[in-house]
């Protein structure tokens, strides 16, 4: 080949420009189907996309922190205690928690135990008739303590396997009711969140910049009247979710406390506000009751005046409060907002496609003229 066929070549080949042949096919059919369907594919790209699930944006999930402060008095009048005045010291099992807090609403007293030896409790297995039915040393790990090896009267009637524990033992028995401390109730919490949204810089807490210390002395939420207390009364806590408190008190049982800052940080700052909800977390199923609510013991621990050591088992029911923060944060960027209109753009070029499918494959008026205009064929 010559220098100048060479060179014509690569001109050929390098300095052109090649476009697609359009048909237009003047159908009134086709013409709205086309429309059609670019209508759906445009109203998803923006009024899906950008403005409902706002793709313009870049978004950060929410960093937070919680701690809980409660108030309230209840007194009680107990045949083991008397009457006896429990405040915070007493109800809240342990003081502070991560994300969460415990309220005493319940509970079956025993006092006075001393190590000692004592008959255990009737069951199955700790029931006896002779010595020979209770091994010394031996430790059911779901009774109360070691056997001595004797068989003893539990009362007239039943006789037991004698142990060494905390005695007298704890009775087998359902918990009060109504409750003891009813009138926890009436107890509120403060809940103080602090959140932050790393990405962009952004810090809040729940107490709101126009809260001060006179209003947060007097305020309980209400939805009503007062959205922007952190401050709540466990009965009103209860009843959000749809429950009874005192119900609940009896054998204890856990909610949720579920914070939602849900914040567009385009618009002020002022507009990101946490949503509260309620609801009950631990299972209500009438017919899985076995084991129901919430329950632990813990002990008070004295000296009598001849040194003996004795305490007071408290086996205590309550509501346990879980404090839960979601939320998540937008921000105009134009890499996402660059992102979500080109796949717009690529998605209006499936409008094409689909069409010249249903032109092609079905009975539209025309179909054959029209395969004869896209179609060339070449026999080589």
């Amino acid at each position: 080949m010559s220098l100048r066929g060479c060179y014509d070549c690569v001109s050929s080949c390098c300095f052109e420009y090649s476009t697609s042949k359009i048909l237009v096919i003047r159908n009134k059919k086709a013409g709205v189907l086309n429309r059609f369907t670019q209508a759906l594919v445009i109203a998803y790209v923006i009024g899906y996309v950008c403005v409902f699930k706002k793709g313009y944006q870049d978004t950060d999930t929410v960093l937070s922190s919680v701690t809980t402060k409660l108030k309230g008095i209840a007194l009680t009048n107990t045949t083991e205690l008397g009457e006896w005045i429990w405040d915070v010291a007493d109800y809240v099992i342990p003081p502070q928690e991560y994300g969460s807090f415990f309220v005493l609403t319940n509970m079956i007293i025993t006092p006075n135990q001393t190590q000692s030896k004592c008959a255990e409790n009737p069951t199955s297995e700790s029931k006896c008739t002779a010595n020979k039915h209770c091994q010394r040393g031996f430790s059911d790990t779901r009774g109360n303590g070691i056997r001595t090896g004797r068989c003893v009267n539990y009362n007239k009637t039943v006789k037991t396997c004698e142990v060494l524990s905390w005695c007298p033992l704890e009775k087998i028995v359902d918990p009060p009711n109504p409750p003891l401390l009813a009138a926890a109730e009436n107890f509120t919490v403060f809940i103080k969140n602090n959140i932050c949204y790393p990405k962009f810089n952004f810090n809040k807490r729940n107490i709101l910049p126009d809260i001060n210390s006179s209003y947060l002395a007097l305020c309980v939420f209400s939805r009503k009247t007062d959205p922007d207390c952190p401050i709540f009364r466990l009965k009103d806590i209860v009843r959000e979710a749809d429950e009874d408190f005192q119900t609940m008190a009896v054998h204890g049982g856990v909610m949720g406390v579920h914070i939602q800052w849900d914040c567009n940080l385009d618009m002020p700052h002022s507009w990101c506000v946490p949503q509260y909800t309620f609801r009950r977390l631990h299972n209500k199923n009438p017919q899985n009751n076995i084991s129901q609510g919430y329950n632990f013991r813990f002990a008070k621990y004295y000296k009598n005046s001849d040194g003996t050591e004795i305490r007071t088992l408290i086996k205590g029911y309550g509501i346990r409060f879980d404090v839960m923060v979601f939320g998540q944060a937008g921000k105009f960027n134009i890499v996402p907002t660059l992102l979500n209109i080109g796949a717009g753009l690529a998605l209006l070029g499936l409008v094409n496609v689909i069409c010249n499918l249903i032109v092609l494959w079905t009975c539209m008026e025309g179909r054959q003229l029209y395969r004869e205009q896209k179609y060339t064929y070449a026999d080589l």
